[in-house]
């Protein structure tokens, strides 16, 4: 049975240079309507976690999370599953700084720019934001990275840095370690601490 993993695949094939016959058949056997344009895995991972806590099943739904491989491949997703492709809505988070990529990819789809919601530097950072440097560092603890965390931040290039950043930097340094934390932060987020652009999309869907 098709599943929205085969979609994304399909998609990215697309989006690659491939044709895109497979994407839109599995977009219309899923009755796919809505793609969560993403950054990357991390984000990915963080977004399913959310939606899993609170009872929902986003493919069920309609709704395929796309994690796009970086910010700059925002004007190839929209044009392929927006207005001038399969047609679909469009949302999704982007960080301030590339806020206006988005913009103009949008603009170019045809497709409303209220749906995507804005992090200030990234997830990771309203994550941690969110959270508090303490409670990170237990999860650290709880998972047994507290060891390499201390390690880092004894590194010269560390030294006066916040808190804050150094953390979002160590989430960063070792391959896989993003995606699991951004499903182990979202795990640990406590009443009401649900960062605002992560919880407005989520509301949105």
């Amino acid at each position: 049975m098709a599943d929205m993993q085969a979609f994304r695949e399909a998609l990215d094939d697309w989006a690659s240079g491939g044709p895109g016959e497979a994407a839109g058949e599995l977009a219309a056997r899923l009755d796919v309507r809505t793609a969560v344009l993403l950054e990357g895995p991390s984000d990915h991972a963080a977004v399913e976690a959310l939606a899993a806590r609170r009872g929902r099943d986003l493919a069920a739904e309609g709704v395929c999370v796309v994690p796009m491989g970086g910010a700059m491949s925002v004007a190839r997703y929209t044009g392929l599953l927006g207005p001038p492709g399969l047609g679909l809505r469009l949302t999704g988070l982007c960080d301030e700084r590339e806020q206006p990529f988005y913009d103009r990819a949008l603009e170019r789809a045809g497709a409303p720019r209220q749906g995507f919601f804005v992090c200030v530097a990234d997830l990771e950072d309203e994550l941690i934001r969110a959270l508090g440097t303490a409670r990170i560092e237990e999860i650290l603890r709880a998972e047994g990275d507290l060891r390499s965390w201390e390690t880092f931040v004894r590194q010269p290039a560390q030294h006066g840095r916040p808190r804050q950043r150094q953390l979002r930097r160590f989430l960063g340094t070792k391959k896989g370690r993003k995606i699991r934390y951004g499903r182990l932060l979202v795990e640990a987020l406590g009443p009401g601490q649900t960062p605002a652009p992560l919880d407005d999309l989520l509301a949105s869907l």
